[in-house]
């Protein structure tokens, strides 16, 4: 889940690049994505996920990829890192991966019915990953890319992503807005026509899901640990007050994108 290296490396390489240590974390907190996700999927794409020759870019520790290949897709996955990766074995052994990222795709062209990214296309250049797509879609098919992204209208989740806002020195309206923003300038050059859907979901966690899942984004991976796991008991605090029961109510809603290869 990285851009190509920078010949000098900045802090969004440090952030991408933040996911290798943390690759166990990432695989046993991050939430999953809901089967309608899919079904609005191969909707958008016009076909069934099911034969479908995909490649999951920026496949992290697995977690799409796996779900890809239960409807039936024929996955490979493509995961720069190598923590990331390696947890990727561990868990899915039975499925391929190649090392490499979505500016320069280890993919011969016209090769995929589906190309996916789930939590990744952020880490790509567009400039240089939108040709890519392009050039590994076969004629006809299509780019998905989607993130999980918290239901700041629930008022526990804004408030807790308020204080998150506040513990890392960010406004949370501006970076939702961001948010939106990455969604629309997903292709800047236009060259891609893109769909859109939100998909809500939720899952419930114990408490220390949650946290675990929290402490899993780059914005903390790089934050000095001590300073994290402080904020987190904080959290752990508030959270009991809205669940008592130390199981906690996640809602996404899942933002998709689907483009076809004309």
């Amino acid at each position: 889940m990285t851009t190509a290296q920078p010949s000098q490396p900045g802090p969004h390489t440090a952030r991408a690049e933040s996911f290798n240590s943390a690759a166990a974390q990432y695989a046993a907190s991050r939430p999953t994505y809901p089967a309608a996700l899919f079904d609005a999927v191969e909707e958008l794409a016009g076909r069934s996920l099911s034969g479908a020759r995909t490649v999951d870019v920026g496949a992290g520790t697995g977690i799409a990829t796996g779900l890809l290949h239960a409807r039936g897709a024929d996955v490979l996955a493509v995961e720069p890192g190598a923590g990331m990766a390696a947890e990727f074995r561990r868990a899915l052994p039975h499925l391929p991966l190649v090392r490499g990222d979505g500016n320069a795709l280890p993919v011969a062209d016209a090769h995929a019915d589906l190309l996916t990214y789930a939590q990744s296309w952020h880490w790509t250049d567009p400039a240089r990953s939108v040709p890519e797509a392009l050039r590994v879609l076969r004629p006809g098919g299509a780019l998905a890319v989607w993130w999980n992204t918290d239901a700041l209208d629930i008022e526990w989740i804004a408030e807790a992503a308020a204080r998150a806002g506040r513990f890392l020195g960010q406004d949370t309206a501006a970076a939702q807005r961001k948010a939106g923003e990455r969604v629309e300038r997903a292709d800047p050059s236009g060259r891609l026509d893109f769909a859109r859907r939100t998909v809500r979901w939720s899952r419930s966690v114990p408490v220390d899901t949650h946290l675990a899942n929290i402490g899993s984004h780059s914005a903390f991976l790089v934050t000095p640990g001590r300073h994290t796991a402080a904020f987190l008991e904080e959290e752990r605090a508030h959270l009991l007050t809205v669940f008592p029961d130390g199981v906690v109510e996640e809602t996404y809603d899942v933002l998709l994108l689907v483009a076809r290869k004309p």
